[in-house]
């Protein structure tokens, strides 16, 4: 049978793995600007914060990704979940003693060293036990449910988080610890290495991983044109992405004229509703679209106009609007940039490069939210908008310069690609030709991978 007993156990556990984790993490993912607010951090000081999450996830990547791989995956979902519910309960007690910017950013270093645990981890451990079942199925189809799954946790996570904070805007944080520790108890019962022999973990052989992983990455990576390219686009929209899904809270509020949390939390729940939505629209429009970067430059264009759009209007319901175009543009350009790097690097290596490919968007992200949240404070939110999609724009000639490399991976291929032979009507190599890379080594041409969950 395609799916033994044991294949439909571990589906069970990852869908209900991943819904609670999700519903959990968009808890607090509409009110967490307006509780660092309440909590006496002025706008700067917000992303400041937020600056230091996201350094934590760049400094531990790596380490982290490296003790999954051997210590086991379920063990890294494990310390995720423990080091998440201890933060999150942190950012409450510093919130209720008055600590300051500093305590916050010490506390969201170590949240964000609890992400890297997380990133990755999951699926590994899915794909591992499902082929140790025997599972005979397309993974695409398992992929699809955790993103219906995911993706309702979402819309219902930021819709409760808001009612949640409309009570008081610490007790999204309080439940959404303690739902993190009933997932635990749930991953500890449930999940096994199914498929994955752990292997001893020594400190001493990190280094030397690192090292592995560092030296895969500038050769798969950033020596590789359209890769670099895709690289330098993430650090130039995450810049701004990191700031700007943020910082729309305490705005959108002004502009509302009502101080009203709830409020916060539909809007978050609408984004997110947005963002799926132009997952789903992928596929569709992928039918009527010969190349990838066609549609990376119109989600390009239109997120970064969206955003100034965003910055200039006095209007809330027109911010919205256009927020949830913005939106939509993020979940359209999430996959199909995906599925081009996919579709660029070997398989062996795919794991190092796209790791250096969030680490380079994350880094982006740093000097956003530090920039952007220095220019909301000297001026205002309105004007970081401005800014923030005016240097957006800067990302579409370097999709054109992709789009000139003319490569396979920019071809939708399968049953729903709607261009009738595109690579010839492009004068492109087909993608299952073997092409000469610039260093004189063969490139894989791989199907397209799906949306992530």
């Amino acid at each position: 049978m395609s799916r033994a007993p044991g294949s439909r156990r571990v589906i069970a556990t990852y869908l209900i793995l991943a819904g609670l984790f999700t519903l959990s993490a968009a808890l607090i993912w509409g009110i967490n600007t307006l509780f660092l607010l309440d909590a006496g951090l002025d706008i700067f000081g917000v992303f400041v914060a937020n600056a230091a999450f996201t350094a934590g996830m760049v400094v531990f990547e790596l380490p982290t990704g490296v003790l999954a791989d051997t210590a086991g995956r379920r063990l890294s979902f494990l310390l995720s979940l423990a080091i998440l519910s201890l933060t999150t309960v942190g950012y409450v007690l510093v919130a209720r003693v008055g600590g300051g910017l500093l305590a916050f950013c010490a506390v969201s270093v170590v949240m964000g060293l609890g992400f890297t645990f997380y990133s990755g981890a999951v699926e590994a451990w899915l794909v591992d036990a499902l082929k140790s079942t025997g599972f005979e199925k397309s993974l695409d189809q398992v992929f699809a449910r955790g993103a219906m799954v995911t993706g309702g946790a979402m819309l219902t996570g930021t819709l409760a988080g808001g009612f949640l904070g409309d009570v008081d805007l610490g007790l999204p944080y309080l439940v959404r610890a303690a739902l993190l520790a009933a997932v635990f108890v749930i991953a500890f019962v449930a999940m096994k290495d199914l498929g994955f022999t752990p292997r001893a973990f020594r400190l001493g052989q990190l280094p030397r991983e690192m090292a592995a992983v560092a030296e895969a990455s500038i050769r798969y990576g950033w020596r590789e044109r359209p890769v670099r390219l895709l690289m330098f686009c993430s650090f130039l929209q995450m810049g701004f992405m990191y700031w700007g899904f943020y910082a729309w809270q305490p705005y959108f509020l002004r502009l509302l004229g009502r101080d009203a949390i709830w409020a916060a939390g539909a809007a978050a729940s609408v984004i997110a509703g947005a963002m799926i939505a132009g997952n789903v629209l992928v596929d569709l429009v992928s039918r009527f679209c010969g190349r990838r970067t066609t549609l990376l430059l119109w989600a390009a264009g239109l997120q970064a106009l969206a955003a100034i759009g965003v910055g200039l209007t006095g209007s809330f319901w027109l911010a919205l609007a256009l927020f949830v175009l913005l939106a939509a543009g993020v979940g359209i350009a999430g996959p199909v940039k995906q599925a081009y790097l996919h579709n660029s690097i070997p398989s062996t290596e795919r794991a190092s490069v796209v790791s250096f490919d969030s680490m380079f968007g994350n880094g982006g992200g740093i000097l956003g939210q530090a920039g952007l949240g220095y220019l909301s404070r000297a001026h205002s939110i309105e004007q970081g908008y401005v800014v923030g999609g005016l240097a957006s724009l800067l990302a579409l000639p370097l999709i054109v310069a992709l789009r000139r490399l003319k490569r396979p991976a920019d071809i939708f291929v399968g049953e729903h690609a709607g261009v009738e032979s595109p690579c010839a009507a492009q004068g492109i190599p087909d993608i299952a030709q073997v092409n000469t890379r610039a260093r004189g080594a063969p490139a894989t041409a791989e199907a397209p991978v799906g949306a992530r969950a």
